[in-house]
């Protein structure tokens, strides 16, 4: 996963998968979603990020509740 955000168009991209799309749909105003060819989300853009949330939650990351081992191995 990969979160970037573009401070001159003020746009916050969050890549799931690291394939490139084949389709994207607008889920509302300035919100598009990028799906792989079986509709799978591989994407999330959202414009005017900083306008929406602030720019302090645009330009700090909190990643919680991570954990990397899986279960029943």
């Amino acid at each position: 996963m990969r979160i970037e955000y573009d401070q001159d168009a003020d746009a916050l991209y969050i890549q799931f998968k690291d394939i490139r799309p084949e389709d994207n749909r607008d889920i509302e105003d300035g919100v598009t979603i990028d799906l792989d060819r079986d509709g799978h989300l591989v994407g999330l853009e959202i414009l005017d990020a900083a306008k929406r949330f602030g720019i302090d939650s645009v330009s700090k990351v909190s990643v919680e509740h991570l954990s990397l081992a899986k279960s029943g191995t």
